[in-house]
């Protein structure tokens, strides 16, 4: 992370991408028939154009956004560092299901994001951070959202459902369960190679 971070900054999408291309290469070498990435805003890299990855990939938003659908879910809260709520990733991804989304507005993206990075990569999980997030998802619910996308890694450790006022996806949870399904063969091998995600052939109202 702290090797891509000028990147992200800069925007520079292709070098993050070769970083994670020297890294599919080694999986793949070492055995691994596919990938799962568990950050959510790498996905912003890992879409970039480019040469097809060594091995295929679980898409993590896709997963969020199908169990997003099957939990009769409409309307998605975004919560995740600023380079994701502000990103493409996840509303493609929803959209693509006939699922709406919203994200926070920019005094509390702000706050999102620096509790994530000033905070909860460092260990730090205080009440009024937890206050602080659950007031914004209360304000969301308020706007119609009747679902909230944890999609940081570290945001479950501090919002779980028990204080969420409306249903939350754990996108790390939710990935790992899907990767460990196809790893046990209960479901197919992932298709995408990284690049841009194909539109669903037929996206569901």
């Amino acid at each position: 992370m702290g090797e891509a971070m000028p990147a992200w900054d800069a925007g520079d999408y292709a070098s993050i991408r070769r970083i994670f291309e020297t890294s599919v290469d080694r999986l793949a070498k070492a055995g691994a028939d596919f990938f799962a990435c568990p950050d959510n805003t790498a996905h912003m890299a890992l879409e970039y154009p480019g040469d097809p990855f060594a091995i295929p990939a679980l898409h993590i938003a896709d997963v969020v956004a199908d169990a997003a659908k099957a939990q009769g879910l409409t309307k998605i809260a975004i919560l995740g560092t600023n380079y994701t709520m502000e990103g493409p990733v996840y509303p493609r991804a929803l959209a693509s299901r006939g699922l709406a989304h919203a994200i926070p507005e920019p005094e509390e993206r702000s706050d999102i994001h620096r509790i994530i990075f000033d905070e909860l990569v460092e260990g730090k999980f205080t009440d009024e951070a937890r206050q602080r997030y659950v007031q914004i998802i209360r304000r969301l619910a308020d706007e119609g959202c009747d679902g909230a996308a944890l999609v940081c890694t570290e945001i479950p450790l501090l919002v779980t459902p028990d204080v969420s006022p409306i249903p939350v996806l754990d996108s790390t949870r939710l990935l790992a369960r899907a990767a460990f399904e196809v790893a046990i063969g209960a479901a197919p091998l992932p298709t995408w190679r990284g690049g841009p995600v194909p539109e669903l052939e037929t996206p569901q109202a």
